[in-house]
Order: C-alpha cells, then structure tokens, then sequence
C-alpha cells in the first residue's frame, strides 16, 4: 500500500509539475505575442505618420488602379494580340536573364556548399569563412546590388543578371550545404582509399547523390528569378519590368500596354511553375526510387 501511495504521489507530483511549465510556456508565449502585436501596430502607426497621403485614407481607393488598367483594357481589346507580340521580346530577355543567373547561381552555390559542407570541405578551417560568405550574399538585396551596377556599367540585362547570380549563389549555396551533409560518406571513403583527389571524390561520389535535389532547388530558384528579373527592371535593368514602368509611368492612356504586359507576366509565372514542379515532382520521385 505504502509503494502504490508513493507512486501516485509521484505522479501528482508530476502531473502538477507538467502543468506549471505548461502554464508558463504559455504565459511567455502571451507576453511574447502581445509584445510582436504591440510592435507591429506601432511600426505601422509610425510609417502611416511619414507616408504621403497616409494609408488608411488612401486605402479607399486600392481598387481604383486595377478598375482603369481592366476598364482601358477592355476597351482596347482589339489591340492586345498586338501588344503582346510587340511585349513578348521583352519577356524573352526577362527569361534570359532569370536563366542565366540561376545557372551562374547554380554553379556558384555548388562550390561554396562543397567547400562549407563538414566532412566535404577541402578546407575545414575555412568551412566558417565559407559560410560567411554565403551570408554576405544572401544578406544583400538584388536591387541594390542591381543599382550599384547600373551606375557602374550602366542600364541594361547585365546588372541585373549579375545582381541576381550573387544573390542565388548564397541561397543555393546554403541549401545545398545542407543537402551535402546528408549524402553517404562510404562511396567518399572508397575514393579517397584508391588516392582520388577532392575533386574526384566530390564529382563521383557526393555530386551523383545529391543531384536530383540540386536540380530541384535550381529549377524553385529559375521560378524566384523570374520575379526578381521583372522588378529589377523598374530600376532599369532591362526586360519586361523596365517595359512596365514605362506604361505605368505614362499613366492614363497607356493602361492597355501595362495590362497586355501583366497578362504576359502571370501566364508565364503559371507555366514556368507548372512546368518547374512537374519536373522537380518527377526528380524526387526518381530519387525516392533509387533508394
């Protein structure tokens, strides 16, 4: 009786145990959101104060750009089958630019990821300094390295393609770090038994795993870049973004072009997406497979 007592008494005394933290984590998860509530209502406050015109007032009239772009558009019908012949070199270069920073950035992030991968790393003393690096080019936004270049080499796809390659290598580069880390080392070891060198060992034994996964992170990226190529070129990077600043910035009169541009724009973000998950669904089903 004195042992079934005890073990009770233990569990109560668990039991009231468990339900303080609970109480407590979350008593410390209340304060936490109320203190994210309170910041986001006074930041918002705070820019309504410094912006133009204010955004509750203005908010109003949200609907009344799209109504003119739609209401133009439709009156111009007629022309659009015009229009997004006359706009479709425009997406072209978008495209190009997007594709060629991804394959910069694919390449880019696969040497910093061997080299700040532990286990992979030619260097390991230096895997920390990689990683930084990664950082750095993650941490910068593609438009202000975009308008660095502009001012450097002047307007133009170059900039832009440059701007969007730094800032892919770092996020490829941080995803496929953490793609390397998982691969099997064995085929590694057996390479490196035979006097194979880093680069043999990396090319035959890691890359041939963690290829499909590559693949993958490459084509979600090309669906990334897409977006940042047309926005960098509100800045004068060129492509179709460049395209549509030109028609917003004439306003009234020119809505058709800006709505024959944004039709382009979304039906290719659909197909490239549409197309991109069909073969990233078909990579990481094909690698399941082979396990």
């Amino acid at each position: 009786m004195a042992e079934i007592s005890l073990t009770s008494g233990g569990v109560t005394a668990t039991r009231a145990h468990y339900m303080a933290l609970t109480r407590r984590r979350r008593l410390y998860s209340g304060i936490t959101l109320l203190i994210f509530v309170l910041l986001l209502g006074s930041g918002f406050w705070i820019a309504n104060d410094r912006n133009a015109g204010g955004f509750l007032d203005g908010f109003r009239q949200i609907l009344d750009f799209p109504a003119d772009v739609v209401s133009e558009a439709w009156e111009k019908r007629a022309d659009m089958p015009r229009l997004l012949l006359r706009y479709f070199p425009a997406l072209v270069e978008t495209l190009n630019i997007a594709a060629v920073s991804t394959l910069l950035g694919f390449f880019g992030g696969m040497v910093l990821s061997l080299l700040s991968s532990r286990g992979l790393a030619r260097w390991p003393r230096a895997i920390p300094l990689f990683r930084r690096i990664m950082d750095v080019l993650r941490a910068l936004p593609e438009i202000v390295v975009a308008l660095v270049l502009i001012y450097m080499l002047g307007g133009g796809p170059v900039p832009a393609m440059i701007a969007i390659a730094i800032h892919s290598s770092g996020a490829l580069g941080k995803l496929y770090s953490e793609v390397n880390e998982n691969a099997d080392l064995k085929p590694v070891d057996g390479l490196a038994s035979v006097g194979a060198t880093w680069r043999q060992k990396m090319a035959l034994g890691v890359i041939p795993q963690v290829a499909p996964n590559y693949l993958s992170y490459a084509l979600l990226r090309f669906e990334i870049n897409i977006r940042a190529s047309a926005i960098l070129g509100f800045v004068g990077a060129g492509g179709i973004g460049y395209e549509l600043r030109n028609s917003m910035t004439w306003g009234q009169g020119r809505f058709d072009e800006a709505a024959a541009i944004f039709l382009l724009l979304f039906t290719t973000i659909v197909v490239v997406d549409q197309i991109s998950s069909h073969f990233r669904n078909r990579l990481t089903e094909g690698r399941e497979a082979s396990v």
